[in-house]
């Protein structure tokens, strides 16, 4: 696989005007790759590489360019719980990123920093503004609290005979997976389920790729937002609590994005 490494600055504080060396480790998609391919060669997650180039979906293509990791070069007085207050990440993240057995570093030595782009390359607001905010919030959750209390009681006074009316709720095991898109039209795809179903012959089919050790293939499954499904796809990215949906429409595929929701298992 071919590896590109693109170089930029980063790290202006509202404070000081401290500039930090930051490069990018790139990779150039190549046909036949998939995201679970290239996470597991670069030593890293799908969900990582999903939230560091901003994915909506798990289809990729050839000759697109994916952010694998971000490296910081130590500079003259740094140490490692500096430049972890820095990213907001821990001593022991940066230590087993780089396998580090110790706290010592060098100037000029490389740091992969994994989580960068999650993460603020400078704090801009003091501990106080932060506590404040969380004081604030703290308040606001504690009032929605006490009303919602008062309105359960309202409801449980005022709560009629019940009738026999069926819940809509539909019976099964229910879990919490995290849920992309991805279609039949892409490169490389054959439109082909696992199982056999064609979905270019059948665009208004509902389908979702699942991890047949979560959730075995054939099982019919109620998806929230998306409707009853059936479990005919696999995906060398679904792995665990996590799904693909079929949407035959490239446009509305990328608009689902990533998704987290409650599933049943009917």
């Amino acid at each position: 696989m071919r590896k590109l490494v693109a170089g930029f600055f980063a790290g202006f504080m509202m404070l000081t005007a401290t500039v930090t060396t930051v490069s990018a480790e790139e990779y150039e998609v190549q046909t036949g790759d998939s995201l679970w391919e290239i996470a597991n060669e670069n030593n890293t997650s799908v969900d990582d590489l999903i939230d560091l180039n901003d994915l909506k979906t798990t289809v990729i293509h050839p000759k697109q360019i994916l952010l694998l990791n971000e490296t910081y070069v130590v500079e003259s007085g740094d140490s490692l719980t500096s430049i972890a207050n820095q990213y907001g990440v821990t001593v022991d993240d940066l230590k087993d990123w780089n396998n580090l057995k110790s706290d010592t570093i060098i100037e000029g030595q490389e740091l992969h920093i994994k989580e960068l782009s999650n993460k603020n390359i400078a704090k801009e607001e003091p501990n106080k503004v932060q506590k404040e905010e969380v004081k604030a919030d703290n308040e606001v959750q504690k009032e929605e609290n006490e009303e919602q209390k008062a309105d359960n009681e309202v409801k449980q006074e005022e709560k009629p005979v019940q009738a026999d009316v069926s819940d809509d709720k539909p019976e099964g095991k229910t879990i919490t997976v995290k849920a992309t898109a991805y279609t039949a039209d892409c490169e490389g795809c054959s439109g082909v389920t696992y199982t056999g179903m064609d979905l270019n012959s059948n665009p208004d089919a509902k389908v979702i790729a699942v991890d047949p050790d979560v959730i075995p293939l054939g099982s019919k499954v109620y998806v929230e937002g998306y409707g009853e499904a059936v479990a005919a796809d696999i995906g060398s990215a679904i792995k665990g609590n996590r799904i693909d949906v079929f949407i035959p429409n490239v446009d509305k595929a990328k608009e689902w994005g990533t998704r987290t929701l409650d599933i049943t298992i009917l």
